[in-house]
């Protein structure tokens, strides 16, 4: 039995909620230490920004704390706030950097700014002149032209003899925009540009590669890694081979099965007439709890080049979505199955050891990132 099916210790809450997500956090663990294995002599860190990619900064950043993670990455100061509870000795790097007002955050829990820009760099350099010398990183864009300093103002900072001393950069950073694409010409080019960074940086680590980067080679990471999706079951390149175990499965309750005959429609829009007597099961979710509108079976204009939705699993078999997903119930097409097999108060798998986090998101015609993150408050989570 996989181990996101076993029940033996779940409670009578977990039991009866109208959504399950289960999370197995020695998965989680494991996928690092295969990232880490991947990275070579590169120090691993790992991404738990998003609260962990949804799956909860508290229990994941301590496993992969007692795993030996010791440097980790959030998007913002509360993040790095919460997570220093779980990881006391850990290096905490803040990717959105730090703004005048935070300061007392950053400073009482530890937590290094990434620097991303020259407004940024002149409030940190003013601030540590005036709190004293506190570690930090720079991001520097390499062609993503999202966040970073520019190469010239990089390498001019670098050979700056007049910046204060208690400007102390741990970390010199940037970011691959095609690390998931194996074939791109820009991870070559953007490489390149970093290796003129690192070089103009010399004795202070360097850090290039997110998951998707760590399977380019071992030119690429530098210093340190720093695997996110990799951790939580997605898929790192477009190559369609996942890097890693499943590590969530997610449940929902089937509230009624019903009788519809041929020539019937289901649900909004009327958009999905039946061709044939059904049984369909409602199940106790929608895109309120991240199952995106974008997985209905009819009916949603942005999906017509993907008509065909998505599919749950339940009594052994795969079920397609009905119509169209609405905010707390979605339509399962259990026609096929054995009458008796599936009953009101039965489980559906949205994801999990047989649908994959990644097909769903194929389904919706997005990436797993989107789908984990955006999983919300409603479900009732177990961790393994």
């Amino acid at each position: 039995m996989h181990p996101l099916n076993d029940l033996t210790d779940a409670t009578e809450e977990f039991l009866s909620a109208p959504l399950r997500l289960t999370i197995d956090l020695e998965a989680i663990a494991e996928n690092w230490r295969m990232m880490a294995a991947r990275s070579g002599s590169a120090r691993t860190a790992a991404v738990v920004k998003a609260d962990a990619y949804g799956l909860g900064i508290e229990d994941v950043g301590e496993t992969l704390y007692g795993a030996g993670v010791r440097d980790f990455f959030v998007a913002v100061p509360s993040e790095g706030e919460t997570l220093r509870i779980y990881a006391p000795e850990a290096r905490i790097f803040v990717l959105s950097g730090i703004w005048p007002g935070q300061e007392a955050t950053f400073f009482n829990n530890d937590l290094v700014p990434v620097i991303a820009s020259e407004e940024q760099l002149a409030f940190w350099m003013a601030t540590s002149a005036e709190r004293g010398d506190h570690p930090c990183a720079l991001h520097v864009d390499t062609g993503f032209n999202r966040l970073g300093l520019s190469m010239r103002e990089a390498v001019e900072l670098a050979s700056d003899v007049s910046r204060p001393a208690s400007f102390s950069p741990v970390l010199v950073m940037s970011h691959l925009a095609c690390g998931d694409d194996p074939q791109a010409s820009m991870n070559q080019a953007q490489l390149q540009s970093f290796q003129e960074v690192a070089a103009a940086f010399e004795g202070i680590d360097a850090s290039l590669s997110a998951s998707g980067g760590i399977g380019l080679g071992s030119d690429y990471h530098f210093e340190m890694t720093r695997p996110g999706i990799a951790l939580y079951g997605g898929l790192a390149t477009t190559n369609g081979t996942p890097a890693s175990l499943t590590v969530a499965k997610a449940e929902a309750r089937i509230l009624q099965i019903r009788e519809a005959k041929a020539g019937d429609t289901v649900s909004y829009g009327a958009a999905c007439k039946l061709d044939r007597d059904s049984r369909l099961a409602v199940a106790a979710v929608g895109y309120a709890d991240g199952y995106l509108r974008n997985l209905s079976g009819h009916g949603v204009a942005l999906r017509e080049p993907l008509p065909v939705g998505a599919s749950g699993f339940v009594a052994g078999q795969r079920v397609p979505v009905l119509g169209r997903v609405t905010m707390d119930q979605t339509i399962f097409d259990v026609t096929d199955l054995p009458t008796d097999s599936v009953t009101a108060g039965d489980y559906i798998e949205l994801f999990g050891p047989n649908i994959s986090v990644n097909e769903l998101a194929e389904a919706a015609g997005t990436i797993s990132y989107e789908i984990l993150t955006s999983l919300g408050l409603r479900y009732e989570r177990r961790y393994l």
